[in-house]
């Protein structure tokens, strides 16, 4: 079905009650983040899966420099000082979920069917536990069932080659797969011949990297887990911190202590924003001592950010008339292009504009430049509330531009730093996830690999769901994750997955994926990251790559679930062998031992070199920062100032601007309960945060049921109804509600020009009483 013919009819999808047995409650959180609340529940956790041994062994082993495994959950660093807890609540949860001891086998296929298990909510389905086999689907029955190893691979070689163009295949990345497998899936996909390797960062922080690779030349953020531990200011925006990084809370609470001043920027107050006691730090839980996390909270708009930053740099650019050290004239001379027009677009933004886009007033603009001026080094941190809009590959440049301003690049305590949500998503692009691959990379992975890999650029997220659309991608691989959930648009997602000819998902834990499926579909269970690893030559390590750079090495500590998983890089290597019969490439060699693969890796990738012994210092190594070291990769050489006009983010009259958000007990697609404890909430998914004047003026009051309808950039329109609507702390003209519910309100035509990625952050919405 093409975009053009969705503008006319009305998307409806059906209400998602809350968890029964449970009432709905909404109630303000007071408490501070972290503290006895995580403990309380992480307690919880550990009792309802039955893992009060192995629970806490795995705990001890998590973060470890030392033969302990990364955690699965977030990318935030592992602590510099060798914290023997150095681990957080929702990572407890992320593998004790992995730990279960629930198995979802061939006897649990046959006794339901598909058509059954669409019914059952998403918790209830991962619920059931850890697949142990591969299964295929069987239209006859509608039933999944048991097949070997070996006749999977064929299945899936046999789809592969027999395609007319292997453009016709896209194969998915989500941020938990390890850079060794990583490395053989996007060689398996260049050798057989096409860049479709579509992966989560483009639904997350593809603006992110667009915009850094854009002023800096490279695609990463600069700053490291030493800077945020020197740092004069911190600027935070976008985060919510306390429950998508929430070992961040012990590095905003040091910071504090030492006077650091810490500026939220979110149009939501989070916990995180507030208070924490950080649960290691046993004197404080002893004591109920809380430290402050934030000295100044500022709430914009939704999109408002860009303007709250430009009225910084007016400021600053400002001061400089009267006060020379208000920038750093040397800095920018010596290492930046661009200036004078920067410095003309600040001074034609009117402070009217400023206030009205930003949704702040001139005073608290004020306050936040006052803070930037005073620091001496600052780094400025984001995530998905400033990467997924329209604009946001504008609104990272204008974060670089402030930073240029002061010459906050290069030296210890400053820069940009970008917060990844999965635990491995940048060391996936690194290791050659990426739909537009340099010339560079190609070149060297073609004299390395003996392989001659495609030069056109390959399918993204969008691109893959538009070209099942066209019925030009008949074949999908997944390898983790849940895409049928995680992408825009749901309903359009799950039309373009039922049109392949085969569905393919790499996995630990049933999901909606595995019912959402083409005409052929295999469920291929693999290891997940807390199990031992064996194979032909021993125990086998893998690599990841967090936030800010740094690598290390996650080796497992518990037997797999079942003896039938493979590991992911095993899988690859079978699905590689049979999709290319004659390739020369040693896939099986490579299985046998990682250090093998990591060895190719080094040859491949730039800061990979001494790969294997690097890996195994402690803490791992870091992959160096060009831009850190004042180096540019940009056309003119220098850092460039970008000179974007403010977006027009005031949403029209009667309609609001949505932004979707993880609740607490969620990560990912991946949902613990129906609770969402630092919003207050209680058995209830299915709402809606609204400002309390935007409810009275529409005769809302708590509770009321509502219809919420978007209107896409096409014209058409998508529509959740029964949501409840809850009054909330919000800007005035702004909403918000959890994915993946609310996923089928962003249209597939309303994704960014700038980055191509679904602006789940800013989709426009009418609210009425239902």
């Amino acid at each position: 079905m093409s975009d053009e013919s969705r503008s006319e009819p009305e998307q409806r999808e059906p209400r998602m009650g809350p968890v029964p047995g449970g009432e709905a409650q909404v109630r303000p959180y007071r408490h501070p983040a972290a503290g006895w609340g995580a403990a309380k529940s992480v307690g919880q956790v550990l009792l309802s899966e039955n893992e009060l041994v192995d629970g806490p062994r795995a705990i001890m082993r998590m973060n470890h420099e030392n033969g302990g495994f990364d955690c699965p959950g977030c990318a935030w660093p592992d602590s510099l000082k060798g914290l023997h807890l150095d681990i957080c609540e929702n990572g407890i949860k992320h593998v004790t979920w992995e730990m279960t001891r629930k198995r979802v086998g061939r006897e649990f296929f046959a006794a339901h069917s598909v058509t059954e298990l669409l019914g059952w909510r998403d918790f209830e389905l991962e619920d059931q536990g850890r697949l142990t086999e591969p299964m295929v689907y069987d239209a006859e029955s509608d039933h999944y069932v048991p097949i070997t190893w070996r006749e999977a691979f064929e299945t899936v070689g046999r789809a592969l080659r027999n395609l007319p163009s292997p453009d016709q295949a896209s194969f998915y990345t989500s941020g938990r797969l390890g850079n060794e497998a990583t490395f053989l899936y996007q060689l398996m996909a260049r050798e057989l011949g096409t860049n479709n390797l579509p992966d989560c960062s483009n639904m997350c922080h593809e603006a992110s990297g667009r915009a850094l690779d854009a002023s800096l030349g490279t695609g990463k953020g600069t700053a490291d887990l030493k800077d945020w531990e020197t740092t004069d200011a911190l600027f935070i925006l976008g985060v919510n911190a306390a429950s998508n990084a929430p070992r961040m809370l012990t590095t905003l609470a040091e910071a504090h202590r030492r006077g650091a001043q810490i500026v939220h920027v979110n149009p939501l107050v989070e916990a995180a924003a507030t208070r924490t006691i950080v649960p290691h730090e046993f004197l404080d839980m002893a004591t109920f001592r809380a430290t402050l996390t934030s000295t100044l909270n500022l709430q914009p708009r939704v999109g408002g950010d860009m303007a709250l930053l430009r009225g910084i740099a007016k400021t600053i650019l400002e001061q400089a008339a009267t006060d020379p050290k208000a920038v750093d004239q040397e800095f920018i001379d010596r290492y930046t292009t661009g200036i004078d027009a920067y410095r003309a677009v600040c001074e034609a933004t009117s402070w009217e504009e400023i206030e009205r886009q930003s949704g702040l007033t001139r005073e608290e603009v004020l306050k936040a430049a006052r803070v930037y001026r005073d620091a001496d080094r600052s780094i400025f941190s984001w995530c998905l509330g400033i990467s997924q809009h329209e604009h946001g590959v504008d609104i990272v440049r204008e974060i670089v531009n402030v930073l240029l301003l002061r010459g906050n690049l290069g030296r210890e305590g400053a820069g940009p730093s970008p917060v990844r949500g999965h635990s491995n998503v940048q060391g996936n692009r690194t290791c050659g996830i990426d739909h537009r691959p340099t010339a560079q990379f190609l070149d060297r992975l073609a004299e390395v690999c003996e392989i001659s890999p495609p030069r056109a650029h390959g399918l993204d997220t969008v691109g893959t769901l538009k070209a099942m659309h066209r019925g030009d991608v008949k074949v999908f691989v997944g390898m983790g994750g849940n895409f049928a959930m995680a992408a825009p648009d749901t309903q359009y997602a799950h039309e373009g997955l039922r049109s392949c000819e085969l569905t393919v998902q790499v996995s630990t834990k049933l999901n909606r994926s595995h019912l959402v499926h083409g005409r052929q579909a295999l469920i291929l269970p693999c290891l997940g990251r807390t199990e031992k690893d064996h194979q032909r030559k021993g125990l086998q390590s893998t690599s990841v790559e967090d936030s800010m750079s740094m690598v290390h090495l996650s080796v497992g500590m518990k037997r797999p679930g079942s003896p039938h998983l493979l590991s992911e890089p095993a899988i690859i290597a079978g699905m590689a062998r049979a999709a290319l019969p004659n390739s020369t490439t040693p896939w099986e060699w490579y299985i046998e031992d990682y250090d093998r693969i990591r060895d190719t890796m080094a040859q491949v990738l730039d800061g990979f070199e001494d790969f294997n012994r690097r890996v195994r210092l402690p803490l791992g190594f870091r992959i160096k920062q060009p831009a850190r070291e004042l180096v540019f990769h940009t056309p003119s050489g220098r850092a460039e100032f970008s000179s974007a006009p403010l977006p027009d983010v005031v949403p029209a009259a009667g309609t609001l601007s949505l932004g979707t958000m993880r609740s607490h007990d969620q990560w990912n697609t991946t949902i613990y309960s129906d609770n969402d404890r630092y919003r207050g909430v209680r058995n209830l998914r299915t709402l809606v945060f609204m400002n309390a004047d935007d409810m009275r003026e529409r005769g809302l009051t708590e509770f009321d049921p509502v219809n919420i309808t978007s209107l896409a950039r096409d014209g058409s329109t998508r529509s959740l109804d029964g949501f409840l609507a809850v009054p909330y702390d919000i800007p005035r003209g702004c909403a918000a509600g959890y994915m993946p519910e609310m996923n089928v309100l962003c249209a597939i035509s309303d994704y960014s020009t700038q980055s191509d990625q679904p602006i789940m952050k800013h989709v426009k919405v009418t609210i009425t009483a239902a």
